[in-house]
């Protein structure tokens, strides 16, 4: 993995997640929430697939989408995956090992091990909103959880990298130049809270070392 160079920004760490915090036994990280947009469907498609089927974290994904159709997304991306792949359900339990995907024009948040999803007011003219997300999984999971910005248009995401930052956690941008569309990995890049800037390709195996870090499976331990 190729660390991103400073931008000149601080982001102060804070150290303990909140009571709300679940952590799951033996993982390095427990969360992770990627964000996409335009040219995301291909991107998401080759993080999720190089996940493996015991992967001992939760992933939430926001992909923005046409709020007027019903969505397809957990159905492609699960042809792809070895994990379980769902759309999220409000007030489900969160489980290690699953994606949850947001339901078009809704956002989607984490709370007490729980999914909650809200249509409130559009941020940055989008629901589901990237940021909403990234900012309610680092409330939770605080120093335990990854951000991931991949392909997209505009500014969502980069508060919600800042975000996860702030509270400890661990931020990958895919490079710029290697995106369909740069700008939103190029303005999460410019908050100066990216750990790492990589190529597509590298992002999925990148996640898959940092939350495996620390864990193994039953059949090592023995």
């Amino acid at each position: 993995m190729r660390a991103a160079e400073p931008a000149g920004r601080d982001c102060s760490l804070a150290p303990a997640a909140d009571e709300g915090f679940i952590a799951y036994q033996g993982a390095a990280f427990d969360a992770v929430a990627i964000g996409a947009s335009a040219g995301g469907v291909t991107a998401l498609q080759a993080v999720i697939g190089a996940l493996p089927a015991r992967f001992p974290a939760a992933v939430f994904v926001v992909q923005h989408l046409d709020p007027r159709h019903k969505s397809l997304l957990a159905d492609l991306l699960g042809r792809h995956a070895q994990m379980a792949v769902k759309e999220a359900v409000n007030g489900e339990r969160i489980e290690p090992g699953t994606v949850y995907i947001a339901p078009p024009d809704t956002h989607l948040l984490v709370a007490n091990g729980h999914i909650s999803l809200t249509s409130s007011e559009l941020v940055h003219f989008t629901r589901p909103s990237v940021d909403l997300l990234f900012e309610s999984v680092a409330a939770a999971y605080r120093d335990r959880a990854i951000g991931v910005i991949l392909t997209g248009s505009g500014l969502d995401g980069a508060t919600g990298i800042r975000a996860i930052k702030e509270q400890g956690g661990t931020t990958i941008v895919q490079d710029p130049a290697d995106a369909l569309h740069p700008s939103m990995p190029s303005n999460a890049y410019a908050t100066g809270c990216v750990d790492f800037k990589l190529r597509l390709d590298d992002v999925g195996p990148a996640i898959v070392r940092l939350v495996l870090e620390s864990w193994t499976t039953p059949a090592e331990d023995a």
